[in-house]
């Protein structure tokens, strides 16, 4: 199984810092100096989004009193394509507010204030843990045929040409392809891209699977990439 990182002895390649407050991110910088070739900082949700999608970090710390949006919907946001590890860093200690975080993905919880010998510990231990295969399509691109999907750029090529997608779709797509090989459920999908879990999901679904298809398929007839599991929901196939 190949590594995503390097061996544990050597600096990782870069570490993403999530914190509105400046003085926070110097002291977690200077707390990690050595640790990483470069410790990249966000000071927003949507900062430390798009920091993630385009420098893809080994590690991220992330702070969850964000301006603009919660950590945890950051949280959740990364994890939908990255298998990064993600330490949270925050002065909120509750178990119930550590099994929230936990849920959506995150790999360890350490609460301010926070000791540096600590937090390089913790670093460290993500790290070696997070030898793992890349999400498909994220870390990692894939190709199936003609198609080519790189969910974390964005990016969908069908023979050599761009493939438009709507930000539902997207959504859509990112969704199965990160559970590739596993069905979803309608209601998973159904909260994964809109961010609920009541009203039809099984209609929505329908109508932008369809839009999927039209687009990927070689036959949205006879679909072999997005698979129709009756009763249950979707399924995404890397090798049809």
């Amino acid at each position: 199984m190949p590594n995503r990182h390097v061996m544990p002895s050597a600096p990782l390649r870069a570490i993403l810092v999530v914190d509105d407050e400046p003085k926070l991110r110097a002291a977690v910088r200077d707390a990690l100096r050595g640790e990483a070739e470069q410790v990249l900082e966000a000071p927003s949700a949507k900062a430390a989004i798009a920091t993630a999608e385009a420098e893809r970090p080994d590690v991220i710390i992330l702070d969850l009193g964000l301006p603009d949006q919660e950590g945890i919907e950051v949280c959740r946001a990364i994890r939908a394509w990255s298998s990064a590890p993600i330490i949270v860093l925050s002065a909120r200690a509750s178990e119930e507010e550590k099994a929230r975080l936990l849920e959506a993905g995150a790999d360890d919880y350490v609460t301010k204030p926070f000791g540096t010998v600590e937090l390089k510990a913790r670093v460290r231990a993500q790290a070696r843990r997070s030898r793992m295969e890349p999400v498909p399509g994220a870390e990692a691109p894939i190709a199936i045929g003609e198609l080519t999907i790189d969910t974390g750029r964005r990016v969908v090529r069908r023979g050599g040409e761009p493939v438009h997608l709507t930000r539902t779709e997207w959504g859509l797509l990112r969704a199965l392809v990160s559970h590739a090989g596993r069905p979803m459920t309608h209601e998973q999908l159904f909260d994964a891209v809109w961010g609920r879990a009541h009203g039809d999901a099984q209609a929505y679904l329908r109508v932008y699977i369809a839009h999927l298809r039209r687009k990927l398929e070689p036959d949205p007839y006879l679909p072999r990439l997005i698979i129709t599991e009756p009763g249950v929901g979707y399924r995404f196939v890397l090798e049809p």
